[in-house]
């Protein structure tokens, strides 16, 4: 572990066991997003519970953004009742159980037929991301406690590693059963409820590692301990943003975080839906691309870690969204599965690196004493990306009678725009900002 986790990267006090036991829920709730929302769950939803309709990939974003606009419009409120009351680990807790609880409930969903399995399906979409969202937010406000200003990068890279070797690990379970019921004959409303069960067991089970090492270190306000009552989420949310308008780097990167990560939302929760519909690819022959994808990702969410430390923050963002671009292009052109897998080596490369770069970035450039409160803000950036790119992508499918490939070159202007967000930052006045606590 300590050649894993070397003492340089971390605050002063904090044990490599704590970092290990943070990775870990990296790891625990990776495999929801990939199992559940990439490769498996997202394919069936369009396929098998909507029909092939050509409404099915636009109903499926319409559920996602629904969860992702209720953690945009809680999620600051949310993370400065952490703050107040050094409570991260407990509503992280609370998060974990409302995830795990609602993936196994997707298992039900083939039980439903026509509009209420629609409806069913969309219902525990909502609730099952909702919660993920949350928890991802509330880890993430851990890694300042953890890292050095120079070793944020490494350590934010080590959580997305971990994380995408936990999503290969559910997804390989997965692939596994889902390989042995078509062997035998089975339908998919067989094997997708088995696949939510798994998912469900390993996050939930991977998860008690973080609660076993992960302390809260964060210490109660007074104002918290005199028990003042907590403002509403909108009071909050608007407070908040009046606070980080002063710290101009920050504002500007939550810009950029909308616009890239809305293209890297569309990756993650279409993925399957455009391999399987456009260029033809089996159930089994997605999984395993999405398992190859989150090695590069793992790959890349590791080792670009070190890369950002070396060459920094802003730099290391640049390079990951030129290659989004290139994976746009490529996938819009290529007509064989061959070509596609190209793309999504690209893609893999460059989710990790730029998902890692961004967290280290939003840590770097947040105030020390409101991280959660910060944190919150990135929650509703890239929740609002979330809604915006796969929500686009779903509106320019349905407009254009189900031609994918335009939406997906329609993707690549939101990693453009990104780019451009991203030139004027300045680094090293952000930070400064951070640690005056002003402008």
């Amino acid at each position: 572990m300590a050649a894993l986790f070397p003492s340089s990267a971390l605050n002063t006090g904090v044990r490599k066991r704590e970092v290990f036991g943070w990775a870990m829920y990296d790891f625990a709730n990776s495999g929801y997003t990939t199992v559940v929302i990439t490769a498996v769950f997202a394919a069936y939803f369009v396929g098998g519970i909507a029909k092939g309709a050509p409404w099915g990939p636009f109903a499926w974003t319409v559920a996602l953004s629904i969860s992702y606009a209720i953690v945009m419009f809680t999620m600051p409120a949310i993370g400065a009742w952490a703050d107040l009351r050094a409570a991260k680990k407990r509503l992280l807790a609370i998060t974990t159980v409302g995830c795990v609880i609602g993936t196994a409930a997707l298992a039900l969903s083939p039980r439903f037929s026509g509009a209420t399995g629609v409806a069913v399906a969309m219902l525990l979409i909502v609730v099952s991301n909702t919660f993920y969202s949350y928890g991802e937010s509330l880890t993430g406000a851990f890694l300042p406690e953890l890292a050095t200003p120079e070793g944020m990068g490494k350590v934010s890279g080590w959580g997305w590693a971990f994380g995408y070797v936990g999503g290969m690990l559910a997804l390989g379970l997965c692939l596994a059963y889902v390989l042995w019921s078509q062997a035998r004959g089975l339908p998919a409303s067989h094997f997708v409820p088995v696949t939510m069960l798994i998912t469900a067991a390993i996050y939930g089970t991977a998860a008690c590692a973080t609660f076993a090492l992960l302390p809260e270190r964060a210490k109660a306000s007074a104002q918290a301990l005199g028990d003042v009552k907590a403002p509403g989420a909108w009071q909050q949310l608007r407070s908040t943003f009046r606070q980080a308008r002063a710290y101009r780097d920050f504002m500007t990167l939550l810009a950029c975080t909308v616009c890239y990560q809305g293209g890297v939302a569309v990756a993650i929760t279409l993925a399957a839906i455009y391999a399987e519909q456009v260029i033809g690819f089996v159930a089994s022959e997605t999984m395993v691309l999405i398992f190859v994808l989150n090695i590069a990702a793992a790959l890349g969410a590791f080792g670009f870690g070190y890369v950002q430390d070396r060459i920094g923050h802003k730099t290391s963002l640049a390079v990951t969204l030129v290659a989004w671009i290139a994976v746009c292009v490529i996938a819009a052109l290529v007509t064989t599965k061959g070509g596609f897998w190209w793309a999504a080596a690209i893609a893999g490369l460059a989710m990790g690196s730029s998902q890692s770069a961004g967290r280290a970035m939003t840590g770097y450039f947040a105030p020390p004493a409101q991280m959660a409160e910060f944190f919150g803000l990135w929650s509703f950036a890239t929740r609002l990306a979330s809604i915006v790119g796969p929500l686009a992508y779903g509106a320019v499918t349905w407009l254009t009678a189900g031609h994918q490939r335009i939406a997906i070159l329609s993707t690549a202007v939101l990693f453009v725009a990104g780019l451009l967000l991203l030139w004027p930052i300045d680094v090293r006045r952000g930070r400064e900002a951070a640690l005056r606590g002003q402008a």
